[in-house]
């Protein structure tokens, strides 16, 4: 609850302030009490009130809803949320039931109403409550209601007269939701002020004779009290206004603290968010500095290839263009200079050793790339050249490690002795696919390698033995016959036409003729056709 020192309000609060805060917490009571409709329609469209014992929509609203209006309040609340969604888009310019409550008799005219409110907002940016009474009075001119006056009798009323049954009648009250609306009196009234009224649509209200129009209907206008209780019933009535004022203060005190706390949460739930995202934004920056670092090394060992290529060449020059040095004979120098021709195409050919890789030597291959990417293995180890491991890692088809070239070594001097046992299995008269299978699962790490050593003959001869060794299954184009001896079918050709899942469709050769040429059978209702 807000309090104010009258001794520092001055210089504690001003006007702009204050009026904001006013404004927006009449603002979050509005737009809750909106939400607090659509609580009250599924409250009664579902029926949920059921679950509690209450016997009827009216009873809940009257036990749960009392301290804010009960029944009549509730009503006042669906009324205006009829208008508002026959508005249409202008509903957003209506704030609150009060602003609702004089166009409610216009909900029956859409269009009427729609003008109404495009009255109301062109003569006021944001009109209130008087502004859409008067467009509406624009609109659709309204006389004003005659007041029953209603006499106390000289002598006691003995009894008020009997209301006729199936007595039709209209709601001519414009605050009530039901306004416009014609129902039927078919039970008797529990009071002299009152009738229970059953609508077309099955819903029945008790309603006060006074928002009743009936001129054939006998009932009382209003209610009577003796003189002695005006005074009592007055009493009440401001007791019971203050009561209301009261929760209605409390209600826009707590809403506002809701709402204030809504707020909290959703500033906190946004930091959070934009933390996630730098955190996300940081780790993608780490990434791209470890790209640039991979790039940097990259372009440093071009650079030092680059001086190799030269020292090379400076070297060769060296030797031409002194012939006496350090070297023993001519023949010492010749040598050497074959060596370093040597070495240079040597290098050279480790700068693009990817062509070895998607084209390897004819003969012998695998032993090949083999050896040369171990003598690369070693050379990167011993240079501690990091472009080396990875050619030696491109020949044999591993991860650029040390451990992983070694581990792909091994497989590959496995290479020699599984195509040996492989063709000698298949070679075998006789040979079945566990026979196969027994000696190549041993070798099943280095299959791709294997596979490329073996002709495709031997390839072919291993598909069919596994072919062989699964029974077939009856599907699509499959020729079939069916299974049961007893059926005149056993001895007829068909042919799987469709493949359904658990049933194909069989279209059967002595159908040919017939109107019904196909069916549907389960896989084990049939077996694979053997002719005679």
């Amino acid at each position: 609850m807000l309090t104010i020192d009258r001794s520092k309000a001055s210089s504690a609060l001003d006007y702009s302030n204050l009026n904001t805060s006013i404004q927006e917490t009449f603002t979050a009571i509005d737009r809750f009490e909106w939400q607090a409709v659509d609580e009250i329609l599924q409250m009664r469209e579902q029926q949920l009130y059921l679950q509690a014992g209450y016997k009827n929509f009216e009873e809940y609203c009257q036990r749960e809803l009392c301290a804010w209006g009960g029944y009549r309040r509730i009503n006042q609340l669906l009324g205006a949320k009829k208008v508002i969604d026959a508005v249409g888009e202008l509903g957003g310019h209506i704030k609150n039931e009060r602003q609702a409550r004089p166009l409610l008799r216009l909900v029956k005219e859409p269009e009427k109403l729609k003008q109404a409110v495009a009255i109301a907002l062109k003569e006021n940016p944001s009109p209130g409550e008087s502004d859409f009474a008067a467009a509406a009075q624009k609109v659709v001119p309204q006389l004003p209601r005659k007041k029953h006056i209603v006499q106390e009798p000289m002598v006691p009323k003995i009894q008020e007269p009997v209301v006729p049954k199936s007595a039709k009648v209209t709601v001519s009250q414009q605050s009530h939701p039901r306004y416009g609306d014609e129902g039927t009196i078919e039970a008797d009234a529990p009071n002299h002020w009152q009738q229970i009224v059953t609508f077309a649509d099955g819903e029945r209200l008790l309603i006060n004779n006074a928002d009743l129009d009936a001129a054939s209907v006998p009932f009382s206008r209003g209610r009577n009290y003796r003189p002695e209780y005006t005074e009592a019933i007055a009493a009440i009535e401001e007791r019971h206004r203050q009561e209301l004022e009261r929760l209605e203060q409390e209600l826009r005190i707590g809403l506002l603290s809701e709402a204030t706390a809504n707020a909290e949460t959703q500033v906190q739930e946004q930091i959070q968010s934009l933390q996630h995202l730098y955190k996300q934004q940081r780790e993608q920056n780490v990434q791209l500095q470890q790209r640039l670092d991979e790039m940097e090394s990259l372009r440093q060992l071009e650079a030092e290839n680059q001086q190799l290529r030269q020292r090379i060449q400076d070297l060769e020059n060296a030797v031409q263009q002194h012939p006496v040095q350090q070297w023993g004979n001519t023949m010492t120098q010749q040598a050497t200079k074959v060596l370093n021709k040597q070495v240079k195409l040597a290098l050279e050919k480790t700068i693009d050793l990817r062509s070895l890789a998607v084209e390897p030597p004819k003969e012998n291959a695998q032993e090949c790339l083999r050896l040369m990417g171990m003598a690369l293995k070693n050379l990167a180890s011993a240079m501690n050249n990091t472009q080396a491991l990875e050619a030696a890692a491109l020949i044999l088809g591993s991860e650029p490690t040390a451990s992983a070239i070694a581990y792909r070594a091994e497989q590959l001097e496995m290479l020699p002795q599984a195509v040996s046992d492989i063709k000698a299995v298949l070679a075998k008269p006789g040979c079945t696919w566990q026979d196969y299978w027994d000696v190549a699962q041993e070798y099943e790490v280095i299959k791709q390698d294997y596979w490329a050593e073996l002709t495709s003959e031997e390839i072919e001869l291993i598909k069919s033995l596994e072919i062989a060794s699964h029974p077939p299954i009856i599907g699509k184009g499959s020729i079939i016959a069916h299974a049961d001896p007893y059926r005149t079918l056993y001895v007829e050709r068909g042919e799987v036409v469709e493949d359904l899942g658990e049933e194909v469709v069989v279209a059967w050769d002595c159908w040919k003729e017939q109107s019904k040429k196909t069916d549907r059978y389960f896989r084990d209702e049939l077996r694979f056709w053997q002719p005679e």
